[in-house]
């Protein structure tokens, strides 16, 4: 799942993306409500942190925004604003949910998860042939066996798994898990199709991962 964080005190920022990080979410940050909304516009994200303060435009003005143009992503104001007023006119202008500054890593991730629940399957596991990927877990299993998959990993099989017998290309990768920004080279995206490749066969699982030249990648049933 691909959060963008928009919040322009840097500190903090790099607290809360390395929370979301260690927690298997892929982020990109961004530090002002308009670089925001040149970022959502690609429309690549599931949720958006939202702090309030922002210079060039601030969090209600790129709520109400995404609001008028029809964007329905779910969105969190985090914000040192905590007044009840301020919480009602965050909520009535569009906003998912409201936590104040300071807070408890655990309840943010908490909020995070019940915002974002109604875009995942009511099950925490996403599963394609005898292959389960549980979204609780990051566990990736078949009745063999089963493996702990590290946060990119797990952000690949579960774009796969969202998305089966359908050919993902490089560039969604690069774009989803390791951002816009990112400078890595196409090849990483090899390197960890290698690894799942690599775990798959140990899982005897019968899906794969199907190489489509210039095109990309598909996890497909074994024939």
């Amino acid at each position: 799942m691909r959060i963008l964080l928009a919040e322009d005190e840097r500190s903090l920022s790099r607290a809360v993306a390395a929370l979301l990080e260690r927690n298997h979410y892929a982020v990109d940050a961004v530090y002002d409500g308009r670089e925001a909304l040149d970022y959502l516009a690609g429309g690549n994200y599931d949720a958006l942190i939202l702090d309030i303060m922002m210079p060039k435009m601030d969090g209600m003005e790129v709520l109400r925004c995404l609001r008028q143009e029809g964007n329905s992503i779910p969105v969190l104001m985090l914000t040192a604003k905590g007044e009840v007023e301020d919480k009602v006119r965050g909520l009535d202008s569009g906003a998912n949910d409201y936590l104040t500054k300071p807070f408890a890593t655990e309840e943010l991730l908490a909020r995070l998860r019940a915002m974002t629940r109604h875009s995942v399957q009511l099950s925490s596991q996403l599963t394609f042939g005898n292959l389960c990927l549980d979204q609780t877990t990051f566990e990736l299993s078949t009745s063999t066996g089963s493996f702990r998959l590290a946060n990119k990993e797990y952000q690949m099989m579960e774009l796969f798994l969202r998305n089966p017998r359908q050919i993902i290309p490089t560039e969604r990768f690069l774009e989803r898990i390791w951002g816009y920004d990112s400078e890595v080279e196409v090849s990483v995206v090899w390197v960890y199709i290698s690894y799942l490749r690599k775990k798959l066969s140990a899982l005897q699982a019968d899906v794969e991962i199907r190489a489509s030249r210039n095109l990309g990648y598909a996890l497909e049933v074994r024939t």
